[in-house]
């Protein structure tokens, strides 16, 4: 296997992704607009395979940064601080594909924004639109102890490979793929992925081990929700990009044009058929094939990182360190080393903070970290002696918080505060939620296995279909005033072998969103629960008829709180506005 060339633009301790070229184009195109030589639809279509996003605030807009796999180097820390601080009122957004997001850019700023992140390698190109999306992974490949081998390499080549190819920005619709490695769980969320390899090993017939991938294909979320089915028990390490190809290919071709609310791959599956989808694969695969195939380059990895000496012991360590360490902290499969999990609340970092972990990422891990589908960072290649002395550090930054990947690690879309298709404020039940576990310490140790995730409409880019607890923005009509409120979803998850999603209960007026989460993990606590498992075992009505006084709420009950979104100060009303993500 051979090395990929070097790239324009080259991000310390990896290969960027970035392109000037990329810029350059984006600049052109937007010129074109303005002065009407493409129309605004074109325009439009062009914007958003750049990661480009209108916002429902005028004038302003979202930058996605692509990091495939969730890798970041100090120099791309360096430059998303930049951008958050000079662009987007001082922060950015981890989301649940491993992204980071810049909301509220003025569109005079966009391109220097661009030039920002792409002269440290990263990329927007088919962070949106009809394209391959970012390739997700797991935060702990190449570190976790249950997995046949590190699938790092894999992602980046899958990346690389498919990353302005001639099919990846001209898609029927949006193409989510992924990676993983570990056994025994889904770590990297392949189940609900158009696209997902999971790594494997099997004997060889001359008895040596051999690599390659379980490879599922036509999962997804929003109002068709679907577990990916297998397309192939092992594809030999050497056939995974000409795998990944043939699923790109088939729906290049046979994805719905017409209907984007059905044009999804795992649509097109329904459609025509498992059998007759199989079919289109081994054909594309055997027209590969005949065409050359594409041979596998793995790119060059950064040097795992030498065991660091011990530092100077100190005196005592920082108040909280226990309690953080519990939940925050992961012991590697390599001798010494710990992987430590950043919690992000609500995903939200800021500049001053993401330029202090640039600086920690070098002194006390491997020289970079990883996002994660959680909206979480993981710092790894921590020697165990080094804990107490990042924990202060992290304290100092801002990035100390406790419990992470627990029910108190709460999970939202950006929600209305900027999606112009969301029905609710889901940050604000997020920050209600996070607010209210903080207080309830006694609920975070006893409800093992269950989490929230909250999403301000139905496509569910908070994922809280498969949330142990999940809520969905909606309205309700009271004395012919619009009220927000959640729909409530319980039992999602991700197993090894695929996703359940979540069963409706009842819609609750959106000031009650929390009240129903104390009852709901009460009764999982009572009832003995350790995962999402546990409420596939209670039936239904049982469920409902625990927070049926919830949802109720007559016109002579209502408050004018009622009429008010969470985090917001003033009337709640449902915009209009025609999602981007849906063009």
């Amino acid at each position: 296997m051979s090395v990929v060339d070097v790239p324009p633009f080259l991000a310390p301790g990896r290969l960027g992704f970035a392109r000037k070229a990329d810029v350059d184009l984006f600049v052109e195109r937007l010129e074109a607009f303005e002065t009407g030589q493409i129309s605004p639809d074109d325009w439009r279509s062009f914007r958003l395979l750049n990661g480009v996003y209108g916002q429902r605030q005028d004038g302003v807009m979202m930058i996605r940064a692509k990091l495939p796999g969730g890798f970041v180097t100090p120099t791309q820390l360096e430059a998303l601080a930049d951008v958050a601080e000079v662009y987007a009122g001082g922060k950015g957004h981890v989301t649940t594909r491993q992204n980071v997001q810049f909301h509220f850019v003025p569109m005079a700023d966009v391109e220097a924004a661009l030039r920002r992140l792409a002269a440290a390698g990263i990329t927007t190109r088919e962070a949106c639109g009809h394209s391959v999306r970012n390739w997700t992974c797991c935060p702990f490949a190449g570190v976790a102890r249950d997995e046949p081998f590190d699938p790092t390499p894999y992602v980046e080549a899958l990346a690389r490979h498919l990353l302005r190819g001639p099919y990846s920005s001209s898609l029927p619709r949006k193409f989510k793929p992924s990676v993983g490695g570990c056994c025994g769980t889904d770590c990297s969320q392949a189940f609900i992925n158009d696209l997902g390899f999971l790594a494997r090993t099997r004997a060889a017939a001359d008895g040596t081990v051999q690599r390659g991938f379980l490879m599922i294909a036509g999962g997804g979320l929003s109002t068709l929700r679907r577990s990916a089915l297998t397309v192939e028990d092992f594809v030999p390490e050497a056939e995974l990009l000409e795998a990944a190809d043939a699923v790109v290919r088939v729906f290049h071709r046979i994805g719905n044009r017409h209907n984007r609310a059905k044009a999804r791959l795992k649509w097109a599956i329904d459609k025509i058929g498992r059998d007759a989808f199989l079919a289109e694969y081994r054909a594309e695969r055997d027209r590969i094939r005949a065409e050359g195939g594409a041979p596998l380059v793995l790119p060059l990895q950064p040097a795992v990182p030498p065991r660091r000496a011990p530092l100077a012991q100190v005196a005592s360590v920082e108040p909280g360190y226990a309690e953080w360490a519990a939940h925050n902290v992961r012991p590697q499969k390599q001798a010494g080393f710990s992987s430590v999990v950043i919690r992000l609340v609500l995903g939200d970092i800021t500049a001053v903070q993401l330029r202090g972990l640039a600086l920690l990422a070098t002194s006390f891990g491997e020289g970079e970290v990883r996002t994660t589908n959680e909206q979480n960072l993981v710092l790894r290649y921590v020697p165990d002696a080094r804990l107490p002395a990042l924990h202060r550090e992290l304290v100092r930054t801002g990035l100390a918080h406790k419990d992470a990947n627990t029910v108190a690690d709460v999970t939202s879309c950006p929600g209305a505060s900027s999606c112009k298709i969301a029905v609710t404020a889901s940050r604000g039940l997020g920050a209600q939620l996070t607010e209210l576990l903080d207080r309830r310490p006694d609920l975070i140790a006893a409800a093992r296995g269950v989490d929230i995730k909250v999403s301000g409409c139905p496509n569910g880019c908070g994922q809280h279909y498969i949330a142990g607890i999940g809520f969905q923005g909606g309205m309700r009509k009271l004395a012919g005033r619009p009220a927000p409120q959640y729909l409530v979803y319980v039992g999602g998850g991700i197993r090894a072998d695929g996703a359940d999603f979540g069963r409706l209960l009842g819609k609750v007026p959106a000031r009650r969103a929390a009240a129903t989460v104390e009852r709901l993990l009460d009764f999982y606590i009572r009832g003995g629960g350790t995962s999402h498992a546990f409420w596939t075992t209670i039936p239904t009505d049982q469920l409902r008829s625990l927070i049926a006084d919830l949802t109720e709420l007559a016109e002579t009950d209502a408050t004018e709180d009622d009429f008010i979104d969470l985090g917001e100060a003033r009337a709640f009303e449902v915009v209009d506005g025609e999602g981007e993500c849906a063009s």
